[in-house]
């Protein structure tokens, strides 16, 4: 490089110099990435958009004709834009299992109930290789307010298929859930509409 070149041109060519040398990092990590198996990934924290992400895997994998299960726990309705769209959708078997969040239930031992059997219905998904995802929407209350043994829960997700991915969504997600998983991501709330009185909003909440 010579003091003939333009500000900009050197600007250009530093710029050039800096990708070259982080594609070079990131095809060797890329290259070190040669496993192959099924990922748990947690998506917690107290931000909105940890079910959305969630969903979006649901859409991800639908588009490579992937066969998708999904359990929403504590979530009662039936009337979202997400249900709507993709229990029409082939490949995905999608459950609304809880009876509303427990500030509206208000009866600890009928959200175990309901915890219990909604469960179950993950479990025969867990158990099954041919579903190749599955998202278990707001799974970390029911261990976080021990509706569910946690021991149980941590135990059928290791023991799940070899190449099966899962994802768990939902706020204040355990250590010992968050140590199995391989992936972790943490949702930070910096600013939400609802908090301004903006009520939740078609195609964006619901």
């Amino acid at each position: 490089m010579t003091n003939s070149m333009s500000a900009e041109d050197r600007k250009n060519h530093y710029h050039k110099v800096r990708m070259e040398r982080k594609k070079a990092q990131i095809d060797a990590a890329i290259a070190r990435a040669d496993t192959e198996k099924g990922i748990l990934l947690v998506i917690t924290g107290n931000g909105k958009g940890k079910s959305t992400s969630g969903f979006g895997m649901v859409a991800r994998a639908l588009g490579h004709g992937m066969k998708v299960g999904v359990c929403q726990f504590i979530k009662s309705r039936t009337d979202t834009g997400e249900e709507a769209f993709f229990n029409a959708q082939p490949n995905c078997e999608w459950h609304v299992l809880g009876d509303g969040f427990t500030w509206d239930t208000q009866n600890r031992t009928s959200d175990i109930e309901t915890s219990e059997r909604a469960w179950q219905i993950a479990t025969k998904m867990l158990q099954d290789p041919s579903y190749d995802l599955v998202v278990l929407d707001e799974l970390t209350y029911l261990l976080s307010y021990d509706y569910l043994d946690k021991d149980v829960v941590l135990n059928t997700l290791s023991e799940r298929p070899e190449m099966q991915h899962v994802v768990v969504t939902g706020r204040s997600a355990i250590a010992e859930l968050r140590e199995l998983a391989d992936t972790v991501s943490e949702i930070k709330d910096e600013k939400h509409a609802y908090k301004s009185g903006i009520k939740a909003q078609k195609g964006v909440d619901l």
